[in-house]
């Protein structure tokens, strides 16, 4: 039985590389970070940070570095969001179509967000110093994954449920934070609700039926 468990495990992982390749680099990042200085720490973070500053020098760079590292909250709770989300998207929509509609919604919620805040330093609302903030982590590309999942339900009620779920914890959220993160998370899911013309032809393994072989058998094409 543990033999037969094991093989579950490691299918599901072979079936999901992008995600799990993902994760051992924040696993080695999030390492990385805990032994050395906090200065150290600093100055590694904020050179691959996406802030006003780095998007106007180093666009490319930043935009691909801030996505390898966390941003609070431990290694292990990712593995999970990872798993859940990550890993269905990429088994559903393949690695490579999975991987764009991550990344898209992780440089557009950037873009957006960073623009909300170069109207506040233009508007005197916060510091000159905010263009140096620091601003890096996974979250943006997960938000849009979250939200690109309501195509994953089969058309009707459930997935129109699901989407109005994603906006309002997201909504909300930004709403009481008020932060330019809360509006690249927003952003990050309505882009990942926009990506449809990416996913419209992906079959939906819900089409099954509600039960648990429709989350983890083997996706019906790559």
């Amino acid at each position: 039985m543990l033999k037969r468990a094991a093989r579950g495990v490691e299918d599901y992982v072979r079936s999901a590389p992008g995600t799990y390749t993902w994760l051992l680099i924040l696993l080695i990042t999030t390492s990385v970070l805990k032994h050395v200085s906090p200065r150290t720490a600093h100055w590694i973070l904020e050179r691959r940070s996406t802030n006003i500053h780095y998007l106007l020098q180093d666009p490319v760079r930043v935009l691909i570095q801030s996505a390898l590292w966390i941003d609070g909250g431990s290694w292990l709770f990712y593995v999970g969001l990872y798993t859940v989300f990550h890993a269905q998207a990429e088994r559903w929509l393949g690695t490579w179509r999975w991987l764009a509609v991550a990344f898209v919604c992780h440089v557009l919620a950037t873009y957006v967000s960073e623009g909300v805040l170069a109207w506040a330093i233009h508007n005197g609302t916060v510091s000159e110093q905010k263009r140096f903030t620091l601003d890096y982590g996974v979250s943006y590309a997960l938000a849009g994954v979250v939200a690109v999942l309501a195509y994953w339900w089969p058309r009707g009620w459930m997935r129109w449920a699901y989407a109005a779920g994603v906006l309002a914890v997201y909504g909300v959220a930004m709403l009481r934070g008020r932060t330019f993160t809360d509006v690249g998370h927003f952003t990050a899911a309505l882009v990942g609700l926009g990506c449809y013309p990416l996913v419209r032809w992906r079959f939906s393994p819900m089409r099954r039926g509600w039960r648990w072989r429709g989350l983890v058998a083997p996706p019906p094409f790559g």
